[in-house]
């Protein structure tokens, strides 16, 4: 497949190949989540954006399995690395128990592992002062550690806040953080303590006028909680205050500027541990390393995970639990491709200045968008690589992705009515004029339709 030329090409979706292979997958998975019955053929063609399905449709893949795959599929600025590597069994090492290296030292090394990915992560963290990690195997698994280690630092804690619309994962403790969709969260107990405070998305809000109920004639909802502010949370109690700097599954909502300077000031003032989830957000997708790096905000600990390989925790050491026993997995640590692919993904993007292409292609995408959109388009917004297009109606957005992917562009719903597009950071002027006109092609479709119901 030639990236440059490759266009998408879909006859039938799903065709039957496609099906079958649906069907024999749901006979012994446990019902979950899926975006589409497209079923990726990895033995056939595939470069960056573009990729093969079981029936030989070719797509143009928007999503970056929501951001979990940075680069898109076969990219040589990682294959190429990767090629150089007999790789060995086992790949993943219980990593609590053993280290694992290639070489005479960590320096002369040609094969990155997890102590090289740790040593990036702290270097790119080095604006907060973040010098320890713990690697895991995902996101809620960074986030639970992110939750352990901030209630052992500010011990005996009774108190954690997060916000309305936020998503941080699906295991039990994650969940009692998750304030978007109540499918996520009925039946399954919360960890007591858990305040909500409304997120203040960008509709121009500020300290005097506001629709989203943070802030109020006598100041923020967060300020106001606090016990010195006249509320009932004691400050010194608060384990954690934690957000996702850009809201992915609540919608792709980004925070106002005066939100952020709230949060900043009040986490500052009152010495509160601010834990920053970058899961979705994070590892240049926005056009910075982290999301945070837009904002003042100063965080205490990061959670990533996704484009990285492997989930991480980065904070600095003194929040860290000092005893050994504190922070354990039997996997935690020692996944050596993870690990490679993570430390590679880092080096790609410094080594071909991917933050600058996907702040340019970024800018491009939403002028594109900006420009054709009709009016029941009501918002299109984002940073870097991490768009999102605000539909009339639920219904509307739900049209435009099947019409979308019919023509052979994925993408992804979030929120009420917003659809994500995720393109790989290192997308080309063309694959991005490409695929947003294909977008625009399945929203005029789904407008002429409705003219002529």
């Amino acid at each position: 497949m030639d990236r440059d030329t490759a266009q998408p090409d879909v006859d039938a979706f799903p065709g039957p190949n496609g099906r079958e292979w649906v069907e024999f997958h749901g006979k012994n998975a446990a019902p979950s989540e899926y975006s589409h019955e497209f079923v990726w053929d990895i033995t056939r063609e595939a470069d960056g954006p573009f990729v093969t399905d079981v029936d030989g449709n070719v797509l143009l893949d928007f999503t970056c399995h929501i951001g979990a795959a940075p680069l898109g599929y076969n990219n040589e600025k990682l294959t190429d690395k990767l090629r150089a590597f007999d790789l060995v069994e086992p790949m993943k090492i219980a990593g609590q128990d053993m280290y694992f290296g290639a070489g005479p030292s960590p320096e002369e090394s040609d094969v990155p592992g997890s102590s090289h990915l740790m040593d990036k992560l702290t270097d790119v963290s080095s604006q907060y002062g973040m010098d320890t990690v713990f690697l895991s195997n995902s996101g809620a698994e960074a986030m639970e550690n992110a939750m352990k280690i901030t209630n052992d630092y500010r011990a005996p804690a009774k108190y954690g806040v997060a916000f309305s619309g936020s998503f941080h994962g699906r295991t039990f403790g994650t969940l009692s953080i998750t304030k978007s969709k109540e499918v996520y969260t009925r039946h399954y107990p919360e960890i007591s303590g858990i305040e909500t405070i409304p997120f203040c998305a960008d509709r121009g809000c500020s300290a005097d006028t506001c629709d989203c109920g943070f802030f109020t004639g006598a100041g923020s909802q967060l300020r106001n909680s606090l016990a010195p502010e006249g509320g009932h949370i004691n400050p010194d109690e608060i384990a954690f205050l934690t957000l996702e700097p850009i809201q992915g599954v609540g919608g792709y909502r980004f925070p106002s500027e005066t939100f952020m300077q709230e949060v900043a000031d009040v986490t500052d003032e009152y010495d509160i541990p601010l834990v920053v989830d970058e899961i979705q957000s994070g590892v240049g997708r926005t056009g910075e390393i982290w999301a945070a790096d837009h904002y003042p905000i100063e965080p205490d600990v990061i959670a990533s995970a996704k484009a990285l390989r492997v989930g991480a925790t980065i904070s600095r050491s003194e929040i860290f639990p000092s005893e050994k026993n504190r922070l354990g997995s039997t996997f935690g640590g020692g996944d050596l491709l993870g690990s490679m692919m993570g430390t590679f993904t880092l080096e790609a993007i410094d080594e071909y200045d991917l933050l600058d292409n996907a702040t340019k292609r970024g800018a491009q995408a939403k002028e594109l968008l900006r420009d054709d959109a009709p009016d029941y388009v009501e918002d299109v917004r984002g940073k870097g690589l991490m768009l999102a297009v605000e539909f009339d109606t639920p219904e509307r957005r739900s049209a435009v992705v099947q019409e979308s992917l019919e023509r052979g562009l994925l993408t992804l719903g979030c929120g009420k009515k917003t659809i994500r597009l995720l393109p790989p950071l290192d997308s080309s002027e063309r694959e991005i004029e490409l695929g947003i006109g294909i977008f625009l092609e399945a929203i005029d479709a789904v407008g002429a339709s409705a003219k002529a119901a």
